[in-house]
């Protein structure tokens, strides 16, 4: 008895559903504010807020790579005045559709049962004896940040490993939810009560668990277009492997998703599971656009590396906590795209005094030539980044094209 031939996906069509999914597949227009950037959002599931200023930080970069008129201030309209965003955790930090709020209540409980134990280990400071010091404080005198609370308490150097009682406290109260973030000053977190953040409607919404679980695997693999269970429960982090791996047994035995497999630039076809639909819309898919975008070293195109470069063949590992005698590239080097490939990376770095964006090195990937064409996008492209980024210059270092 010969099993059955599960359907392939060659790989030029994977890369350009996967682009298509992320919204690197057509070119980018949109004026990147208001419903527009919301409906950016909504589509990629969340944004990671990173701090690396090296040029602009992550989160900025994410959106100014789909929506080139994106200015800085618009997501910050959205996440602390419309609130149609809040801020909270999926593999890491990031802003979050407000309408997904409820299914985040999972996370909550989950948190409190998982950190409260492991925090203990690790603070060891009593920050469980700050909670209702710290919400009492909130309560009467408004939002605050680390540093206006615990006015008392011994202040370390700052590390996550040495944070005092309060600080603790604060980020516990958030991860399980009785606290949100309202609003950044500079890049510290400003805390708030939930119910003074989070818009009412959202707030009072109640969904079980299981409810959670589907909606979770769901919209992961909507939004991946194609996946393992590993890497749906990966998406936002949200379920367990194991409930991704029965969301997907069951969807398959009910044939609401099937099973493919995923050719590989190198190496063997992966299986994964797709939608049937999704599967459907490959001869419609729009012809990624020549240009050369830069993207942020965490765009959800790159989150997962694995995958990136089974798909692209583009290994890729940021380097901030490589000595530099050992770093192949740089600090913060960012991955470029052409098309649906990925055709190099980049060393860059705003010097914000004098308003100038200096380009240090750009190592084009294997078998990729520097045409004029080529490289006349790519100083476009470098132009776009220098007027985000608000520099007047841009200056190359001997010998940059590598």
């Amino acid at each position: 008895m010969t099993s059955l031939k599960l359907p392939r996906l060659p790989n030029a069509s994977a890369r350009r559903l996967f682009l298509d999914k992320h919204g690197l597949g057509s070119a980018p227009k949109g004026s990147g504010k208001g419903d527009d950037l919301s409906a950016v959002i909504d589509g990629l599931g969340f944004v990671q807020v990173d701090s690396i200023n090296t040029v602009a930080r992550a989160h900025h970069m994410i959106l100014s790579a789909r929506r080139p008129a994106y200015k800085e201030e618009n997501l910050k309209r959205l996440l602390e005045r419309d609130r149609h965003l809040f801020e909270h955790w999926t593999h890491d930090a990031a802003v979050i559709p407000a309408a997904f709020f409820p299914h985040w209540r999972l996370r909550f409980s989950r948190d409190k049962e998982n950190l409260i134990e492991r925090w203990r280990l690790w603070r060891r400071n009593g920050f469980e004896e700050k909670f209702d010091e710290v919400l009492k404080q909130i309560s009467a005198h408004g939002p605050v940040t680390s540093a206006t609370v615990g006015e008392n308490e011994k202040r370390s150097s700052g590390g996550w490993w040495d944070w005092h009682p309060s600080k603790t406290a604060l980020e516990f109260l958030w991860r399980t939810g009785e606290l949100s973030v309202c609003g950044r000053d500079g890049f510290k977190k400003v805390y708030d009560l939930t119910e003074r953040v989070i818009p009412a409607d959202h707030l009072a919404t109640r969904i079980d668990a299981e409810e959670t679980i589907d909606w979770a695997a769901r919209s992961a693999l909507d939004r991946l277009g194609f996946a393992t269970s590993g890497e749906i429960a990966a998406f936002w982090d949200l379920i367990t492997p194991q409930e991704a791996k029965l969301w997907c047994q069951s969807a398959l035995e009910t044939g609401s998703i099937v099973e493919i497999e995923i050719e590989c630039i190198d190496g063997p076809p992966r299986k994964a599971f797709a939608y049937r639909e999704t599967l459907d819309t490959l001869d419609t898919l729009p012809e990624p656009p020549a240009r050369i975008r830069i993207l942020s070293p965490f765009d959800p195109a790159l989150r997962d590396r694995k995958r990136a470069e089974r798909l692209f063949g583009f290994s890729y590992r940021i380097e901030i906590f490589v000595p530099e005698p050992k770093r192949k590239y740089g600090y913060y080097v960012f991955p470029v795209l052409e098309r649906d490939r990925m055709v190099g990376r980049i060393d860059m770095k705003v010097f914000r005094a004098e308003g100038r964006l200096n380009i240090r090195a750009f190592w084009p990937e294997d078998g990729i030539r520097m045409t004029k064409g080529r490289l006349a996008r790519l100083e476009a492209e470098l132009a776009r980044t220098a007027r985000f980024s608000g520099c007047t210059d841009i200056s190359f270092e001997t010998g940059w094209l590598r």
